[in-house]
């Protein structure tokens, strides 16, 4: 069976967004961290990799979103592990901003 590609889904606006703060958001039952950062947005999955926790109630530390449980790093433009405890990415989905409304497209894959 081939795998389906996922439409784009507005996430929220870009004026409820703050700068360098994360927004945790449900699209589809799953839940997303999405964050300004430097005029872009960017949307990471809600999970640490080391240990499943969520990274919303975390904070950003320049390019990355720090674990508020253990301190692990990613870096919201591309969901790679920027040091331990975690060693894997977390997914990073693909985002489209179109006026005032921020749209993104949900993966399954890293």
């Amino acid at each position: 069976m081939a795998s389906q590609i996922k439409e784009f889904q507005l996430a929220c606006k870009l004026s409820d967004l703050r700068p360098n703060h994360p927004n945790t958001i449900e699209i589809d039952d799953r839940f997303v961290v999405v964050v300004l950062l430097n005029a872009q947005v960017f949307c990471l999955e809600d999970l640490c990799t080391h240990d499943g926790g969520t990274l919303g109630d975390g904070e950003m530390d320049g390019n990355c979103l720090v674990c508020p449980r253990h301190g692990a790093k990613f870096d919201v433009r591309t969901g790679e592990a920027m040091c331990m405890p975690a060693t894997e990415p977390t997914l990073s989905h693909e985002v489209e901003v179109r006026g005032d409304e921020v749209f993104v497209r949900l993966r399954d894959t890293v």
